[in-house]
């Protein structure tokens, strides 16, 4: 895959905007603050050292600890949902600011930063998915009790999560045109088409929907993680955990509090939801451990790369609106799209053949090294420099052995900011250096073309399906991959370090 490529997840980051936020970050009642604090035993032995945990050289104190955790009791009583004892909820906050800052200290390593920018187009898209104004939805977050700078703090943080995600692991993932081939025979041909693109939607003759929109599945979790290398009896002791939750479950446990109280999940704090999305979107691990289970059953253990999974149905059918109904943090490529009613009959769709020179940024290579660069070898190219052989030398990019060649691009194919500056472009021009999540470009537009698409549009949504299946479970082993590699030293929870000095 061209690593300027936008990867089209339906798996996308999900953010109410009534009462909480992703993150937990909402303003915790006064009593709700007070019945958080620990009691003087545990302050005296807790705040010798005042250190909760040590993420390679970052410190995360107890003070910053307890404030998260006030916050995230507020956010569980605000959800009704049973809310553990100080000191696990404590460990829960803690694992999830852990994992927090190891991304975030990945995201800096690699240069990836959020601009003003893109802040303000996914503070749009969360009003747009939502029909509301930017306005409204300030109004609706503040009356919740959100301060707007800590809400823009938090969507911000998953704008860049989104950013590491398409850099770090998306341009990992490779689907075959023999997989392609295999998926669509196995559909008899048919398969629910992923809508495409604005651009392109706008260029195709395409029949009208013919229904209202994308079966969907919506779900929470239970995980038990199990640590790379663990043996196999480590293995079987987490195997009964997970069999003790479900047993728990099942005797009448509310889901939402064990999951709070227990699961290694991200999401654990917001009772184990991951949301709702087309049936597409979800791994075909959680697909088939469901797919007989009705709104609020529960299933058995499933056991992933990533360790043991318990899953509830929350919800399944046609998407609807409502009370309660999230909003979504946009990817900052194209907005993802849920599987639509199948085009009918020619697509006739303009593309682009172009070429680039990609200059990532990074810690040692700044934004503001990485544009200069750009702009000398801009000035070479003006001064009779060949395209190609710059793009061999200089550029960092998976094409850069084909000087740069990236073929015939479909719009929305490439990141918005790529795809504006090239469309712009006439045949032979060479744009000023353009800014992506992916770093820092030099585009020359070689020609275009008008091409009938359906086929290819067929075989797009067919890897774009196979995609979401995958990148979920790339990302969560990622993740794992990356905590492993970092120097973790969790004070409140000594066994759950899996750091590697």
């Amino acid at each position: 895959m061209r690593s300027v490529h936008a990867k089209r997840r339906l798996a996308s980051v999900l953010i109410p905007i009534l009462g909480v936020t992703s993150s937990g970050v909402a303003l915790a009642a006064e009593s709700a603050a007070k019945a958080a604090e620990p009691s003087s035993a545990q302050q005296s032995q807790q705040f010798l050292d005042g250190i909760a945990a040590v993420v390679n050289q970052k410190v995360i104190t107890l003070q910053q600890v307890n404030a998260e955790a006030r916050l995230a009791q507020d956010q569980l009583q605000r959800q009704k949902i049973p809310v553990p004892d100080h000191a696990v909820l404590q460990k829960q906050v803690l694992q999830r600011m852990i994992t927090e800052e190891v991304e975030r200290q990945e995201a800096e390593r690699l240069g990836i930063r959020v601009s003003d920018a893109q802040a303000e187009q996914a503070v749009q898209t969360v009003a747009d998915r939502n029909k509301i104004s930017v306005a409204r939805l300030r109004e609706e977050v503040e009356k919740s009790g959100v301060p707007w700078e800590t809400y823009m703090k938090t969507l911000r943080q998953e704008v860049r999560m989104d950013l590491l995600r398409q850099r770090a692991v998306d341009s990992t993932i490779v689907i075959s045109d023999a997989e392609i081939d295999s998926f669509l025979k196995s559909q008899g041909g048919q398969l629910p088409a992923a809508q495409p693109a604005p651009q392109a939607q706008q260029q195709a003759q395409a029949a009208p929907a013919q229904q209202s929109g994308p079966a969907v599945l919506g779900l929470a979790q239970i995980l038990v993680a199990v640590p790379e290398g663990s043996p196999a009896s480590r293995v079987q002791e987490l195997r009964k955990k997970a069999e003790a939750l479900l047993a728990r479950v099942r005797g009448g446990a509310d889901f939402a509090g064990v999951a709070a109280a227990s699961s290694d999940d991200p999401q654990a704090l917001k009772g184990g939801e991951l949301g709702v999305r087309p049936l597409n979107g979800w791994p075909d691990l959680f697909l088939q451990a469901t797919e007989n289970l009705k709104p609020g059953e529960v299933s058995g253990v499933i056991q992933s790369g990533n360790g043991f999974h318990i899953l509830k149905v929350l919800t399944r059918g046609q998407p609807a609106g409502g009370r309660g109904a999230p909003a979504q943090a946009p990817a900052p490529g194209p907005a993802p799209a849920g599987p639509q009613a199948q085009a009918q009959g020619p697509m006739m769709v303009t593309q682009t053949h172009a070429r680039h020179i990609l200059i990532k940024s990074s810690k040692v290579m700044s934004d503001e090294k990485a544009e200069t660069r750009l702009n000398q070898l801009r000035q070479r190219l003006q001064n009779g420099d060949k395209f190609e052989d710059l793009a061999k030398r200089y550029s960092e990019d998976v094409s850069a052995p084909q000087g740069g060649d990236l073929g015939w691009l479909t719009p929305g194919e490439t990141v918005p900011a790529f795809e504006q500056a090239m469309d712009d472009l006439e045949p032979g021009q060479i744009s000023q250096p353009v800014k992506s999540q992916f770093g820092w470009h030099l585009i020359q537009v070689l020609e275009r073309r008008t091409k009938n698409m359906e086929t290819e549009f067929k075989r797009m949504q067919a890897r774009q399906i196979l995609f979401q299946r995958r990148a979920e479970p790339a990302f969560e082993d990622w993740l794992n991959q990356l905590r492993g590699q970092a120097y973790i030293d969790n004070r409140l929870d000594p066994q759950s370090n899996r750091s590697r000095r």
